[in-house]
């Protein structure tokens, strides 16, 4: 398990846990969070991150020397919103490596596919390193493979609604036919949440709410972390098959009479 890697294009990750930073209490929270969880990516929604006040933000939580920064465009409902925010968000020296979200529904926050496709295409012609959040459809995530992107990001569930993943033969299919890395992204609730995608053999989960929302978000972002760890040990052994009638576990030969 100690060269258990994956990769994001050159980039090679160990855990498998990607984390927001939003809706914590406070910052010392966040950075309590982070660290519990176990997370070497860490995503921040620039829309929502106001740097005019000069007062402390979301990024004062973030050491940059032990998390990659992954700047989102949470909020964004159009390709060229979502382009002009990474575009600010390379002027403000952050890395080329980015989630792009295009919402295309105030109400469910699902995302706009058409446009996902439409910004990741000229994205990755400009040089950005693409991570896009997607519906849970195999044509879109075939699709964004071939725009090029590092990996897809299809949801579990509604942004922020903790229901796990709705509809797990979906993502199986996308596992099966698509050759990049495939990220969970949104409605992980709790640890077995995380568990399930991680035995499913996707590569990584990415959540926020599902941490920050809980009672005491500190130590659900541990439970993540065991989560994520446990399913992926879980699917590199390999489960045992299913039955519809039981099977003795031990022996029945050499019984005595």
């Amino acid at each position: 398990m100690s060269e258990d890697f994956w990769k994001l294009g050159e980039r090679s990750f160990r855990s498998r846990i990607i984390v927001g930073t939003g809706k914590y209490a406070s910052l010392d929270e966040t950075r309590a969070a982070l660290a519990a969880s176990g997370a070497e990516i860490v995503t921040v929604a620039l829309r929502r991150v106001d740097l005019s006040t000069g007062a402390p933000t979301v990024l004062d939580a973030i050491d940059r020397k032990k998390y990659v920064l992954l700047p989102n465009t949470a909020g964004c409902y159009t390709a060229d919103e979502a382009i002009r925010t990474l575009h600010l968000a390379r002027e403000l020296g952050m890395d080329d490596l980015v989630k792009l979200e295009v919402i295309g529904d105030p109400k469910t926050l699902f995302p706009d596919n058409t446009a996902t496709v439409e910004a990741a295409r000229r994205l990755v012609k400009e040089g950005f390193k693409v991570l896009p959040y997607c519906s849970d459809d195999l044509i879109t995530c075939k699709r964004l493979e071939e725009a090029g992107c590092l990996a897809v990001m299809p949801l579990a569930a509604p942004i922020g609604s903790g229901l796990g993943i709705r509809n797990p033969h979906n993502i199986r299919l996308i596992l099966e036919n698509v050759g990049v890395p495939v990220i969970v992204d949104a409605g992980v609730g709790t640890a077995s949440d995380a568990a399930v995608a991680m035995e499913m053999g996707c590569t990584a989960v990415l959540m926020n709410t599902g941490i920050a929302g809980a009672k005491k978000p500190v130590l659900m972002a541990e439970a993540m972390r065991l989560a994520c760890d446990a399913g992926r040990k879980a699917f590199l052994a390999g489960r045992m098959p299913k039955r519809d009638y039981a099977n003795a576990s031990s022996p029945t030969g050499g019984m005595i009479e």
